[in-house]
């Protein structure tokens, strides 16, 4: 774990550091309040022990600082005697903790302990923040808007939903989209990718099987329909589908009701179905590896996703986005993007789409200076 002491007493900022380099800490200082703004805006520090009164600038300066550039470092305020309401008024800014003068070592190392959990805290809720709300649709293109729209007219509903577009445009956060703006928000929301199962198993996943029904089937398994009951279902890339998987999906689109495999027993079964395809579908059905009734089963709704080609105006926001993101992931200070280098983002074709655009600026957080300049643009990507 990473500390910052920021103290203009050079005794207390020594002790400190002796303190708690005793334990095992790496440890930084900084002799004023624009040193320590200066330092924490280019490394993470876990934690940051500050003065509150000090020439230059004091702890509160310190500390808006932290609070306005969102930087998830626990703050903890040194006070001296008569500083306790100042300290107390730090506390309620966004302040960890405070500690008095004279310092008192079982405190000190207790506030670090409590302030090293609040960190692997604060990084668990994020992760679970990205898994529960997924990632957002970033941009405000006429383009993208006009999705939105589509989204807010048919999230609604219970009408299926086919999403195309190629790879790396977001068409599963169109599909989460539609699924947190619906009367099914509080089921279940299960995504299959169609692509990614081996077509001996892709019914098994759909709709599940019984014990014995095949050789490693050990126990009952219910398939992502019965999972996804009341809920949605997502299927990816279903253009990738078998002909026989596609047929009992139509049975179940029909009378929405399936057999698992191995078992002549009906379960009934109310999915709303979102299905997304990277393929031109009417050409797979002219070549007879998709069913056409299927498709106008699936295709009561369709919304096609714009390439980043087609909304170059959302890169400058969508660069911004991914560079919080990324920096908040790495627990590293915010990088800025020179004009010039956005402006190079947005002249360059982009065949990968957004996920291309993403991989780019973590490339260019890594490689490229701060901030990150036209030539960066040039030399890495």
């Amino acid at each position: 774990m990473k500390i910052l002491v920021i103290d203009d007493e050079r005794s207390i900022r020594n002790s400190l550091k002796e303190i708690l380099c005793d334990e095992g800490y790496e440890v930084d200082l900084a002799e004023d309040g624009a040193a320590g703004i200066e330092m924490i805006g280019k490394e993470h520090y876990d934690v940051v022990f500050c003065d509150i009164k000090m020439p230059v600038k004091d702890g509160n300066e310190v500390l808006d600082y932290v609070q306005s550039e969102g930087i998830d470092s626990a703050v903890v305020m040194i006070t001296g005697h008569g500083d306790l309401d100042t300290a107390i008024d730090c506390i309620k800014r966004g302040a960890f903790d405070y500690i008095p003068k004279p310092l008192d070592l079982n405190r000190i190392l207790i506030t670090v302990k409590n302030a090293s959990e609040r960190t692997v805290l604060v990084k668990d809720n994020k992760v679970l923040k990205k898994k529960v709300y997924g990632q957002q649709m970033i941009g405000s293109s006429p383009a993208l808007q006009q999705i939105r729209d589509m989204i807010t007219k048919v999230a609604p509903t219970d009408a299926r939903v086919l999403i195309t577009g190629a790879n790396g445009t977001g068409k599963e956060l169109v599909a989460r989209s539609l699924h947190q703006q619906s009367g099914r928000s509080a089921m279940p929301y299960i995504e299959v990718n169609c692509a990614a199962i081996p077509s001996e198993l892709i019914e098994s996943e759909l709709f599940g099987h019984e014990k014995g029904s095949f050789t490693s089937a050990i126990k009952q398994h219910k398939g992502k329909f019965e999972q996804a009951d009341g809920g949605t279902l997502f299927l990816d890339e279903i253009g990738d589908m078998s002909l026989a998987a596609q047929a009992k999906v139509l049975r179940v689109l029909q009378e929405k009701k399936l057999s698992r495999v191995g078992s002549d027993k009906d379960i009934q079964v109310d999915v709303r179905v979102i299905a997304a395809t990277n393929k031109d579908l009417r050409k797979e059905i002219e070549e007879n590896r998709f069913r056409e009734d299927l498709y106008h089963r699936l295709s009561v709704i369709l919304i096609k996703v714009p390439s980043l080609d087609d909304r170059r105006e959302d890169i400058p926001e969508l660069v911004n986005y991914f560079v919080e993101q990324i920096c908040a992931e790495s627990g590293k200070s915010v990088v800025a993007f020179s004009d010039d280098a956005l402006r190079l983002l947005q002249e360059r074709h982009w065949p990968g789409n957004i996920r291309e655009l993403r991989n780019v600026v973590e490339r260019l957080l890594i490689l490229g200076g701060n901030p990150v300049s036209a030539k960066d643009v040039k030399d890495f990507v």
